[in-house]
């Protein structure tokens, strides 16, 4: 299915209309950016890596019941998806304490959570994220109940398939962030799943494997991505 008109551009992603209103197609972008945009590179082959990354990630949900946007890889870069009327709640998902949430709460990073963590934050770049409960949700009418209880079903879910995958890959799950949307009445998962909107770290050596490698100028952002992509195409 070929690229018809441009519609959008975000700070990781193109999306792309198709003959066919139900579908779109996302190429990712070697851009990588950090704090709402104020820190910005071009890094080698990134969207390369985050496209594969992503399939496999979303491929392996499918098979485990969990409903996505996901059709299939159309080249290195370039992924169609289902048409999805996003909802504008962004689901933090966190296992171990890092990022924002140590800052937060004062807790260590690297403390393991005695519960999964679900957080929701308001889509709005511009607003930078701001963190939601369930009353400003039904309030400002993002989502009903219904949907947000299927929602974080879905987002528990999803972690426990990744968690336990990645950790027969020798990777460890911190957090990572999902986004959803209503597709012909049903919610599917959508975005992308990769080192971008997830948090990894080895597994013996706890060295970071992901986005923080950049906000942090860690350096070998590339080369993390790299081993992440490589591990998880090694058969078992």
């Amino acid at each position: 299915m070929g690229k018809k008109e441009f519609l959008y551009e975000g700070k990781a992603k193109k999306i792309y209309g198709t003959p066919d209103p139900d579908y779109l197609i996302v190429e990712y972008k070697d851009t990588a950016t950090a704090f709402d945009g104020l820190k910005k590179e071009n890094l080698d082959n990134k969207g390369v890596l985050n496209n594969k990354i992503a399939a496999i990630f979303f491929e392996l949900l499918e098979k485990n019941g969990i409903s996505t946007h996901f059709v299939k890889n159309l080249s290195d870069r370039e992924m169609l998806v289902k048409n999805l009327e996003i909802i504008p709640v962004e689901v933090i998902v966190r296992n171990i304490v890092a990022g924002s949430l140590s800052k937060r709460l004062g807790v260590e990073e690297g403390t393991i959570l005695n519960k999964t963590v679900l957080e929701l934050n308001l889509k709005n770049d511009e607003l930078h994220d701001p963190m939601l409960n369930h009353y400003h949700v039904y309030a400002l009418d993002l989502a009903s109940p219904q949907e947000m209880a299927e929602i974080e079903k879905m987002a528990l879910r999803s972690n426990e398939i990744l968690k336990n995958f990645l950790l027969t890959k020798n990777i460890v799950l911190v957090d990572f962030k999902l986004e959803f949307g209503r597709h012909k009445g049903e919610i599917l998962l959508g975005d992308e799943i990769s080192p971008d909107t997830c948090r990894f770290w080895d597994a013996v050596s706890g060295k970071k494997m992901d986005k923080d490698r950049f906000r942090r100028d860690l350096g070998g952002v590339t080369e993390a991505y790299q081993e992440v992509l490589k591990r998880l195409q090694k058969a078992d």
